[in-house]
């Protein structure tokens, strides 16, 4: 049963790789996107229900988090039509990022992928905000906002805090 959490990660892994294999514009597509989001959330609230958190398990759930962005972003963002502006404040979210784990190398010798509260909210808006894309860039914009913060906060904790 302390497994459990792991497994339903591992679930999100192989239902982000089975996104790259739907039509982007079918069901099946949006099912299957709908797994992926209720399993981040479910995985990680039932580890600390059965007591069965680890370091490997958290850094499972940020390696499927970022599993589950990548397929989407190869299977969305050719099909999006995002303005010229918000290509380059998400290019400046993924650079804090990438800062941010070169710091966490030199500080603590390893990469952290810490689960704050503003990244885990900007995770849970991004999902929510992926499909009304076509229809606004209202909500990624919100969530870039958002975004940045948690980039930031991130970046703080990694030099300062012990993850």
């Amino acid at each position: 049963m302390k497994h459990l959490p792991n497994i339903i990660t591992l679930f999100r892994i192989a239902c982000a790789l089975g996104l790259l294999l739907c039509d982007r514009a079918g069901v099946v597509f949006w099912i299957i996107y709908g797994l992926c989001g209720f399993s981040d959330i479910v995985d990680g609230g039932l580890a600390r229900k059965l007591h069965a958190e680890t370091k490997a398990g958290a850094v499972l759930d940020s390696v499927a988090d970022i599993v589950f962005v990548a397929c989407c972003a190869i299977r969305l963002l050719p099909v999006l039509e995002i303005p010229t502006w918000l290509w380059i404040w998400g290019g400046v979210i993924v650079f804090i990022k990438i800062v941010n784990q070169a710091s966490a190398l030199v500080v603590h010798k390893r990469f952290c992928f810490p689960h704050t509260w503003a990244n885990k909210l900007t995770g849970f808006l991004l999902f929510l905000a992926v499909p009304a894309v076509s229809w606004s860039v209202i909500p990624i914009a919100v969530v870039a906002a958002i975004a940045t913060f948690a980039a930031a906060q991130e970046g703080h904790y990694l030099r300062t805090i012990k993850p």
